[in-house]
């Protein structure tokens, strides 16, 4: 792959950048794929909310994708990460960890976010099991389950409204001091959550199942499930940054229609333009970018050739 010329670079393999490859790859374009396979939803057992594959193991949706992939000579694949990025010549010229180079005429980041979750002992043994992060995920597994809700600050309010959708029965961990107003203090105790303010000691589970939430005054609370407000995600790649891409308050790259950014045939889709975006979601962002990529490919051959006939 050394120096490989093609027409549309992807970084990063999740639902997104497979299905910009899927449709580019049917366009009859030549589409690298550079993926570290550490995919965010790795700790996910089991996939929902994307019809047809509702209940499949993420690991399963993936090599779904890229068996059916293979039916496309034209889109190939690196275990790899990108490192750096060049804009010369009207082409991006891709620097990989492992030394390999290739260069595209158009470039898509599909590299998502990466989870930094708090430090909670015992946290790791659930997650992705019985504590979550996406209630359309996973809501319906827990409905009226007793829920440790775990959050702070300014989403705290809001995300409680959500997963009271689901369960009726919440109690609110801020883990420390939950900086929020009296007022929305007022409208928990008016719905009858708990919030808890004392730190929290460990999660307590078997196999995976969230048991009891110790705190460090060593009270135990029983609870069967969780849901988080944050995952202290962090985007998976600052290159965007690095070439002049703003991110906005939420961290979150800045893109215009069709993930297009301010840089020409630049385009970002997935999570790191929307922090959590659902595999349905980032797929769906995957299938527009590359629909308007391979448009701005006819129409620039297009006018490549009126000037070559012209002359």
């Amino acid at each position: 792959m050394d120096n490989e010329q093609v027409d549309v670079v992807i970084a990063g393999g999740g639902p997104g950048g497979l299905n910009a490859a899927l449709v580019l790859g049917r366009s009859l374009k030549k589409v690298l794929v550079i993926d570290e396979d550490r995919p965010r939803n790795s700790a996910t057992l089991r996939s929902h909310g994307f019809l047809t594959r509702d209940g499949a193991s993420p690991d399963e949706i993936r090599e779904i994708a890229r068996e059916q992939l293979k039916t496309y000579p034209n889109v190939t694949f690196i275990k790899d990460v990108v490192e750096d990025v060049e804009r010369k010549n009207g082409l991006f010229i891709v620097k990989t960890k492992n030394g390999k180079m290739a260069s595209g005429r158009k470039m898509i980041f599909a590299t998502g976010m990466k989870d930094h979750l708090p430090d909670i002992p015992g946290l790791d043994k659930v997650y992705g099991k019985t504590v979550f992060h996406c209630p359309y995920c996973d809501g319906w597994e827990r409905q009226h389950d007793p829920i440790a809700l775990f959050a702070d600050g300014k989403a705290l309010l809001p995300f409680v409204k959500l997963i009271f959708n689901w369960s009726k029965d919440l109690i609110v961990f801020s883990n420390g001091p939950a900086g929020i107003t009296a007022e929305e203090k007022k409208q928990l105790m008016h719905y009858n959550i708990q919030l808890i303010e004392t730190p929290i000691a460990n999660l307590q589970s078997t196999d995976g199942q969230l048991e009891n939430v110790v705190l460090q005054n060593g009270d135990s609370i029983r609870r069967t499930g969780g849901f988080m407000a944050s995952t202290g995600e962090q985007q998976g790649s600052s290159l965007p940054a690095r070439l002049g891409i703003r991110l906005n308050d939420q961290h979150e790259y800045v893109t215009g229609q069709h993930g297009q950014t301010e840089i020409k045939d630049l385009f970002i889709i997935g999570d790191a333009k929307n922090t959590f975006t659902s595999l349905v979601g980032a797929a769906s962002q995957g299938y527009e970018a590359a629909v308007k990529i391979n448009g701005d490919f006819a129409a620039e051959n297009w006018a490549d050739g009126l000037k070559t006939t012209s002359h």
